[in-house]
């Protein structure tokens, strides 16, 4: 399936060529990052900030597209990552898991189907693993389906919606509902999935580079012979196979083995490989739960890490910020990453909805000190200027791609 189709209808018939052969699709920053910068405490970084109103965007690889842009998208989609490249960012994600014949697409996980897609209202709702179950008295409603249940060629047949479930739902038609109020339905219609061969295809044509998420199977490995191994290295055979150079691509997981496993089997891609670290779940049996302020909990250490040829390392935007004196200054991880020579990347930005009363989980570290919307702007020129990330992923990238844009990152 080719996506050229798509592209021209959906991307503006004045798109600029780039140097390298790529067309640009016009890059715009939108309202929203004037509006959080008119939130911000009045200051430097504020008035700084202010003195770029008038520049015009750039692409920029500090600015990575977190699924697109599903702030106001479906993730994942074509329309999503179109409109994160116009935001400007440099890199986009496509989370990758596999169908029920092993090809490859772009789904956040591989049992999500029924918050992401029409599944349960479409033909194929017979294949989910958990049929739909309406809500009962303190009980949720529940469901769950796979692309592990399913075809690539079937997969194509779904639609796909933002990313939500209507907890009290009675009906699998009520079920569709549930979206954030923060967020919107307003570009959800008309919208169309991507396998991985074609999010290459897609971000190669939009000017973009890669950093694709192999997420961990919802089903027992191998599957029908296909192991994690083949899994793995299939990903990477995709970009290899659309010529795709391993400088591009900043492959991700939060599975260490993967990484470990590129490192050995795909060197060059291994030199970028990206380990999610979500041991901030980790329970130790001696010490009870790990402080994911105390680096010297973890295991492996981030010097280990570095030894075993780990060059990237992306924690929650929480983890990497800490607050000293009503300030927001750099963690004791993120000085103990840089320590051993990581290279950072944060997520997610512009995923909390509004800051107003601390920010939720991924502001969990300085919620203290979270208190509006402008907090987003001190907490991103902290990450950039003191923690020195490379780059921060966003749910809705013109947030990023502005203040790098104005801070010449």
């Amino acid at each position: 399936m080719s996506l050229r189709p798509v592209l021209a209808i959906l991307m503006v018939s004045t798109t600029p060529v780039l140097a390298d052969g790529h067309t640009d699709t016009g890059l715009t920053y939108g309202p929203r990052p004037a509006w959080l910068i008119s939130q911000m405490d009045d200051g430097a970084l504020k008035t700084r900030l202010q003195a770029c109103l008038s520049q015009t965007p750039t692409r920029t690889d500090f600015s990575i597209g977190h699924r697109g842009a599903p702030l106001m998208f479906p993730e994942h989609t074509v329309e999503s990552n179109i409109a994160a490249a116009q935001m400007g960012a440099g890199i986009l994600e496509c989370d990758v898991t596999f169908t029920k014949d092993h090809e490859l697409v772009c789904r956040h996980a591989q049992n999500d189907l029924q918050t992401t897609t029409n599944i349960l209202v479409s033909d194929l709702a017979d294949t989910c693993t958990t049929p739909f179950t309406a809500a009962n008295g303190d009980e949720d409603a529940t469901a769950e389906c796979r692309t592990s249940e399913i075809t690539l060629e079937e997969y194509r047949t779904l639609t796909p919606k933002m990313d939500a479930a209507d907890a009290r739902a009675m009906t699998a038609e009520e079920y569709q509902g549930g979206v954030a109020d923060y967020r919107t339905t307003l570009y959800s219609t008309g919208t169309t999935l991507l396998s991985h061969a074609e999010s290459i295809e897609l971000f190669r044509d939009l000017g973009a580079k890669f950093t694709p998420e192999l997420k961990s199977a919802a089903v027992d490995m191998p599957h029908d012979g296909f192991t994690q191994e083949d899994y793995a290295q299939k990903m990477i055979d995709e970009y290899k196979a659309a010529g795709v150079p391993a400088s591009d691509v900043w492959a991700q997981s939060f599975n260490l083995s993967d990484i470990l496993y590129w490192i050995e089997n795909e060197p060059e891609f291994g030199a970028q490989a990206v380990y999610l670290d979500d041991r901030y779940e980790a329970f130790d049996e001696d010490e009870g739960e790990i402080d994911p302020m105390d680096a010297a909990t973890f295991k492996p250490t981030m010097q280990e890490l570095a030894d075993m040829g780990v060059n990237y390392i992306a924690p929650p935007l929480w983890m990497l910020v800490t607050v000293e004196d009503g300030e927001i200054v750099p963690s004791v991880y993120a000085t103990e990453a840089k320590s051993a020579g990581l290279n950072l990347i944060a997520w997610s930005l512009e995923r909390s909805g509004p800051l107003n009363d601390g920010g939720g989980w991924y502001y969990q570290s300085i919620a203290d000190v979270t208190d509006n919307d402008g907090v987003t702007y001190e907490l991103l020129d902290v990450l950039a200027q003191d923690v020195g990330v490379a780059g921060v992923f966003s749910d809705w990238p013109a947030t990023v791609t502005y203040y790098a844009n104005c801070m010449g990152l």
